[in-house]
């Protein structure tokens, strides 16, 4: 992609120092006027209430002087030396593709985040995937099974689009984190993005699946593939909304989240662990992430410089004739 800027630069700006006369050449010149007028003194002055018609002279009378300060500011600038700059930016963007894989298992609709996790969670990838214009980023959704809801794609409307219809119980309970990091890695491993990165999100242990989380890890190694884990809930216990015989209740259920395991994924795959207990946490540490990986943009820049004083140096000296010739025409005072 390709830029083209032009500019109006001044090889030597001091001489606009020069512009600091302006106010004391007024000043002179009014001074020196005020002197030249003839006083007289009257009894009585209500004649002189009669407005007399001034004449084409009178009413230019300052023109002469306006012009030179014009032509004055016209030659200071033709002194400055200004100067255009044609610039020529070739711009490369390489993106960076991301897989986002999201726990939806039912214990993510616990209401230690507003609304409740899963929500919170969808709120601030969409956020997310708003500020990386440039990346083609993909959605992969688990449980106690795993499976891809958006390919990799540059259409983020499409993308958060489909965030909508995410909800805990779409698919199979459980918490298969190794079946999920595998389904991202195979819709990652072919990817020729100079970075490629894979977001887990889960608020749980390892209880589901074929595959074991840190093999997965190690999979994802071998393609250069980094993983980035987030652990969401708070710590303790969460209110989870459960279904009794007297309806749903909210009730406080222990929060068992297993770190160490996401800590080693992390790890082994030069990623980070971010822990999430409320909405703003979680917004921080997606922020953090975005942070950590930008999209490469390389810039070649090329530049022309041309001596633009010619025009001013022709308006001056066309305000310096003009002058002239109403000083010795119209403002002529000599018989």
């Amino acid at each position: 992609m390709i830029y083209y800027l032009k500019s109006l630069t001044f090889a030597q700006p001091y001489w606009f120092l020069l512009l600091a006369l302006i106010p004391l050449l007024v000043f002179y010149y009014f001074k020196r006027r005020n002197k030249q007028q003839a006083s007289l003194q009257l009894s009585n002055t209500r004649w002189l209430d009669i407005n007399p018609i001034k004449t084409l002279r009178q009413r230019l009378f300052f023109l002469p002087f306006t012009l030179r300060m014009l032509a004055f500011i016209f030659l200071t600038i033709v002194m400055a030396r200004p100067q255009s700059a044609l610039q020529r930016k070739k711009v490369n963007i390489e993106g960076i593709d991301i897989i986002m894989a999201i726990d939806v298992s039912g214990s993510m609709r616990a209401m230690d985040l507003k609304p409740n996790r899963l929500e919170a969670a969808k709120e601030v990838a969409k956020t997310f995937i708003e500020s990386r214009k440039n990346d083609r980023i993909g959605l992969v959704v688990f449980s106690g099974e795993a499976f891809t809801q958006c390919p990799l794609t540059t259409d983020h409307k499409v993308l958060k689009d489909l965030f909508k219809p995410i909800k805990s119980g779409m698919i199979e309970d459980g918490t298969a984190i190794g079946d999920g990091l595998a389904t991202a890695i195979n819709r990652i491993k072919d990817s020729q993005a100079i970075s490629r990165v894979i977001i887990l999100l889960t608020d749980g242990v390892q209880n589901r699946g074929s595959i074991d989380p840190v093999s997965a890890a190690e999979i994802a190694k071998t393609f250069g593939i980094r993983i980035y884990t987030i652990g969401v809930g708070s710590k303790g216990t969460a209110p989870m909304p459960i279904q009794t015989a007297f309806g749903e209740q909210i009730v406080r259920v222990p929060v068992k989240i297993d770190e160490d395991i996401l800590k080693k994924v992390a790890q082994e795959t030069d990623g980070q662990y971010f822990r999430a207990t409320s909405n703003k946490n979680l917004e921080k540490v997606y922020q953090e992430i975005d942070q950590l990986e930008k999209s490469k943009i390389d810039v070649d820049i090329f530049q022309n410089k041309y001596e633009e004083f010619l025009p001013f140096a022709l308006i001056a000296l066309g305000l310096f004739i003009l002058e002239l010739l109403l000083r010795f025409s119209l403002f002529n005072t000599k018989p």
